[in-house]
């Protein structure tokens, strides 16, 4: 969820309690104004720029929530001149209303439904000036039972290895280590050489899904990754990588594979094509959302081919997720491939007994 603690567990007079409700279009003036500065100076906040989109969805497998604290929260000075969905915050407390019922509007969340039993929750953000009030555990709880009604047995999130906050609140609303990777990040290349690889690995013209099912199934990186992937439906989303999308893959030409003398030595999966405007122009990304391989050889072997695919794919840039592991990231160090300074991490709840 990649989310802030809320310092609910400080030993602070918690104050009034949050009220949490579905997400309306109203909200998202409220939304940006404690989002735009979440990361700092690390990265841009992506929530801005998607909440609306979200508030306004009717898509039965999203849940967008927001927070809200009553007019008692402005009164103490903590929420003071703040926007709201429906109100305004005055800088004397008495939050004139423009419609609906006082309220000032203090966090975000959206639960997504990957599969029949895996869900996955994102965007979770705690207004500072509302932190104490148990804002991120509210939201939390809500994102896990509108998964829980909707017949997911686990729930996952992805949080920043450097978000020490965000995974403490993970943790003290149920969710548990699951994993971490990391991105290496391949140059595309639009004219690969055609020279023989003396290494013995040779990139595959059409491989087989069920043989790189096979190969993954027997892997360390589906041993460290859990079994997991990049979501084929929803960005930065993790779910169970299946037999039928390695095949569906396979039949839409994102399936890459290597073998060498002994059979399947790699494969990858492309997972999406995405673009996004920056102050030079339109970036073109291509994503791989799962990766496996043998050795350093096969591994350069199927950089290679994901380079060349991605520049078939007029992509700009290209990432891989690969298993934080001293061997894959070593493996790719090795064939000079660069990957991000960071890992991420992947917590998972287990929706199954009951309330967390």
């Amino acid at each position: 969820m990649t989310g802030s603690e809320d310092g609910s567990a400080s030993g602070s007079d918690p104050g009034p309690d949050p009220v949490v409700r579905e997400a309306r279009p109203a909200d998202a003036d409220a939304v940006a104004a404690f989002t735009r500065d979440t990361w700092g100076e690390r990265h841009e906040d992506y929530i801005p720029r998607v909440f609306p989109d979200w508030a306004a969805s009717d898509d039965p497998d999203r849940g967008t929530f927001v927070a809200t604290l009553p007019p008692a929260a402005a009164e103490a000075g903590d929420l003071d001149g703040r926007e709201t969905g429906d109100t305004h915050v005055g800088g004397d407390g008495t939050g004139a209303a423009d419609a609906g019922d006082p309220e000032a509007v203090v966090g975000c969340i959206q639960a997504v439904s990957l599969s029949e039993w895996e869900a996955w929750g994102q965007g979770i953000r705690v207004d500072p000036a509302a932190r104490g009030h148990g804002v991120g555990t509210a939201l939390s709880e809500a994102a896990l039972d509108w998964s829980r009604d909707r017949g997911a047995t686990v729930c996952r999130n992805m949080v920043f290895s450097w978000n020490v906050m965000g995974l403490g609140q993970s943790r003290a609303v149920g969710f548990d280590p699951e994993t971490e990777f990391r991105f290496a990040e391949p140059e595309p290349d639009a004219d690969p050489s055609d020279a023989t690889d003396i290494t013995g690995v040779a990139v595959l013209a059409e491989p087989d899904p069920n043989a790189a099912w096979a190969f993954w199934s027997d892997s360390d990186a589906r041993d460290h990754l859990r079994g997991l992937a990049l979501d084929p439906g929803e960005s930065w989303a993790c779910s169970a990588l299946t037999r039928e999308r390695l095949a569906a893959a396979a039949a839409e030409d994102r399936l890459l594979g290597v073998a060498d003398a002994d059979g399947v030595a790699g494969f990858a999966v492309r997972t999406r094509v995405t673009e996004r405007e920056t102050d030079e122009g339109t970036v073109r990304t291509a994503t791989y959302g799962a990766a496996a391989w043998r050795d350093a050889d096969a591994a350069g072997a199927l950089y290679d081919a994901v380079a060349a695919d991605a520049g078939a794919a007029e992509a700009d840039d290209a990432r891989v997720l690969i298993p934080e592991t001293v061997e894959h990231v070593s493996d790719t160090g090795a064939n000079r491939v660069p990957v991000a300074a960071e890992p991420d991490f992947v917590m998972c709840a287990d929706l199954t007994g009951g309330e967390p």
